[in-house]
């Protein structure tokens, strides 16, 4: 199975964003709308997606900690195919969360950022959750962290869940994460903050595609 390739939009004005994946659509899979820009442009972001790139799926980058249903609720509304909760939130929190996506026909990713026990994956796949994160924020990256190590780890735990990993992927990289198999590959400044961000889409996309198992 092919991973999947997705686009993180953080620091970007929605109007770029919307001319870069234009310009990427055919190497990606997945549009994120990043926390950064859920929070300067709201559900508009989410709603501006998934009318003009119908043939992608798009994902709120929603974060949830507390009133899971209600905040899911708010990005689902929106058409957004993911949503995604903290792994440090509460389970009640989760299983509202969980509970809300399916019912809508949507699917949930825990992202497991400054969670350092991986045996809360098995917690997060009896709960529901659909795919677990592994994910190294920008702040952690400045002082050399990356999260393969934490993808090496959690990779054979997720037996039900999908896997996904984010935190400094460029397309110098991208091939060392592929050996562990992960189902969904972010990268956000690896193809926003590229000389040529079309280009560098443009070349995950093919690494993912030569490493297709």
């Amino acid at each position: 199975m092919t991973a999947k390739l997705e686009v993180a939009l953080d620091a970007i004005t929605l109007n770029n964003a919307v001319t870069l994946i234009s310009k990427i659509q055919n190497d990606i899979d997945i549009i994120e709308v990043g926390t950064p820009m859920m929070m300067a442009y709201g559900m508009d972001a989410v709603r501006t997606f998934v009318k003009q790139f119908p043939q992608l799926e798009v994902l709120c980058d929603t974060k949830i900690m507390d009133a899971g249903a209600y905040e899911a609720q708010l990005a689902l509304s929106a058409g957004a195919d993911y949503v995604t909760l903290l792994a440090l939130s509460d389970d009640i929190t989760i299983k509202e969360v969980t509970d809300a996506a399916h019912n809508a026909g949507s699917l949930v990713m825990v992202d497991m950022i400054n969670d350092r026990d991986p045996q809360r994956v098995a917690t997060l796949q009896a709960i529901g959750a659909d795919i677990v994160a592994v994910h190294t924020g920008v702040d952690a990256q400045s002082a050399g962290r990356t999260p393969l190590d934490d993808l090496r780890e959690l990779r054979p735990l997720a037996t039900e869940a999908q896997v996904a990993v984010a935190g400094g992927i460029k397309a110098d990289t991208v091939a060392s994460y592929l050996v562990d198999e992960p189902d969904i590959v972010i990268v956000g400044g690896g193809i926003l903050n590229a000389k040529d961000p079309v280009a560098a889409a443009a070349a995950i996309h093919r690494q993912i595609i030569g490493g297709a198992r």
